[in-house]
């Protein structure tokens, strides 16, 4: 029978599973549940005879692929999918897929969060101050970055995007005003949120000489990856500017020595929390056992990101 592995460190909520069993074996498959496991032989174990395989944040590396010789799909329930192995995964012939604008507005609902927690001074009981007619720069506008978009509207932010895969047609239809460079979103907008890929092109590009482009008041906001910011320049523009604020829904490895010298000028969640609702876990996880579904069942491969 076709064997569906579930292996999650950090489970899906109980309802979550139980729609992935619903799904999995309405389908006539079997379903395999691997959760809070201690490490990583358990997963490479547990991989060795399914067919396709979920996974969150879990490592589906190199290791996982080549022992698991039935393996035909992974799909990574969420947006991003640098856990995964692509080029082991192509060179074995394993499909990856993403769930793409399920954990979507999850994402943005905390990026707005979060600016309103700085904003108003970690609501300590002084003045701070308001959201409203600042300018929000949306660094690359795709699902998260539409709905972070439609959320700033209404607190009545000027959004602005940048995004070379996306043309101005299709961002200017939603309101937002779309800019040619990146050097022009920073050097427009108080506010940055960041919705970039972690790759070789973007690991380390948001530096010094870009985060010294934003305006005074300047607020980075990272619910992206924690590699996409060069913690060196980071530290420096911290240094330099008295009033440049870093916000991120994971802690950056330089986080103890930003906590020891800038304190209150910083906001990291103790987790990555963007995807961290029950209505994210319970989207993500149903969309990738439909996922794997329509690609056994049809060979679908709408959400393939190792073509």
């Amino acid at each position: 029978m076709t064997k569906v592995l579930v292996a999650t460190v950090k489970p899906f909520a109980p309802a979550a599973v139980d729609g992935i069993r619903k799904v999995v074996e309405g389908a006539g498959y079997e379903m395999a549940l691997l959760e809070k496991y201690e490490n990583q032989q358990d997963f490479i174990d547990a991989a060795s005879d399914a067919d396709a395989i979920i996974i969150r944040s879990d490592k589906a590396n190199a290791e996982v692929i080549s022992g698991a010789n039935k393996l035909k799909i992974i799909v990574r329930a969420g947006a991003g999918y640098d856990n995964v192995d692509l080029e082991a995964a192509t060179a074995k012939g394993v499909v990856v897929m993403n769930t793409p604008g399920q954990n979507s507005n999850a994402v943005a609902e905390l990026a707005l969060g979060m600016m309103v927690f700085m904003a108003r001074n970690r609501f300590n009981g002084t003045s701070g101050r308001e959201l409203k007619g600042k300018k929000l720069g949306i660094h690359a506008y795709g699902n998260v970055g539409r709905y972070v978009a439609a959320i700033a509207k209404g607190f009545g932010m000027e959004c602005y995007a940048f995004d070379p895969f996306i043309s101005k047609e299709n961002i200017e239809k939603d309101g937002v005003t779309a800019v040619d460079s990146v050097e022009a979103l920073y050097s427009s907008c108080q506010y940055i949120s960041l919705h970039i890929p972690a790759n070789e092109q973007t690991k380390g590009s948001i530096n010094a000489d870009l985060m010294n482009m934003m305006p005074k008041g300047a607020t980075l906001v990272n619910t992206a990856r924690k590699e996409v910011v060069c913690e060196d320049s980071l530290k420096k523009v911290f240094a330099d500017r008295d009033d440049f604020v870093y916000i991120s829904d994971i802690a950056p490895d330089c986080a103890a020595e930003i906590a020891e010298k800038f304190e209150g000028r910083f906001f990291f969640t103790p987790k990555k929390m963007g995807a961290q609702t029950s209505e994210a876990n319970i989207n993500a996880g149903l969309a990738a056992a439909k996922q794997i579904n329509a690609f056994l069942e049809n060979g679908d491969t709408t959400c393939q990101v190792n073509k």
